[in-house]
């Protein structure tokens, strides 16, 4: 009796744990206007992280609303980077435009349709403003924050796009290009700093 009253136990803190935040629904409109920020870093400054090299590739500053969150337990990348978040800008932050598009996760990627037969706005405009976004805390501070997040919120995200190598060989790179899509296209985003913006009225 005791196993069966703890395995009911540890799944309602799982999924207190994994459950989606309350999705917020906005009236028709941009809510974020502004593109990310990035400026390449020439230094190549490098540093630890729990046994990983880590590589500042450019300062990344991000102003974008929330499309969806997950979180991560088991693979090697939650060594590291413990949640994903996949954000959008300019019409990608339009409540009109996500109401006609269904987003979804493959593992740690974002794919997206559109719900109709056609699309709400051209492809290339979702890829160019919204990313999938593999987060590394700076430390527990940012990643209680981040934890917080919600989908639906607006969020400012400070710190630098990164390069991970490991001494087995293993390695991770972030991309530094808006309009790419498919492997290797999520940015992977050093966090020193995280704000949840006022929503708007």
């Amino acid at each position: 009796m005791r196993t069966i009253v703890l395995g009911v136990v540890l799944l309602v803190i799982a999924l207190a744990w994994l459950w989606p935040g309350n999705l917020s629904k906005y009236p028709p409109g941009v809510l974020v206007a502004d593109q990310p920020d990035q400026t390449a870093t020439s230094n190549g400054k490098s540093w630890q992280v729990k046994g990983y090299t880590l590589k500042s590739l450019a300062d990344y500053r991000i102003r974008a609303r929330v499309l969806m969150t997950e979180r991560y337990f088991m693979d090697r990348e939650a060594d590291l980077s413990p949640l994903d978040v996949t954000v959008g800008w300019m019409r990608m932050s339009d409540q009109d435009v996500l109401d006609r598009l269904s987003i979804y996760r493959q593992r740690r990627a974002y794919c997206y349709r559109p719900k109709a037969s056609t699309w709400p706005i051209p492809a290339e405009e979702i890829t160019a403003h919204s990313a999938n976004m593999h987060l590394i805390p700076a430390d527990d501070e940012i990643l209680h924050r981040l934890r917080s997040v919600n989908e639906g919120d607006i969020i400012e995200l400070r710190g630098s796009l990164v390069e991970v190598t490991a001494a087995d060989g293993w390695h991770w790179r972030s991309s530094l290009s808006r309009t790419d899509s498919g492997d290797g296209a999520c940015e992977l985003m050093w966090v020193t700093g995280q704000a949840t913006l006022p929503r708007p009225q």
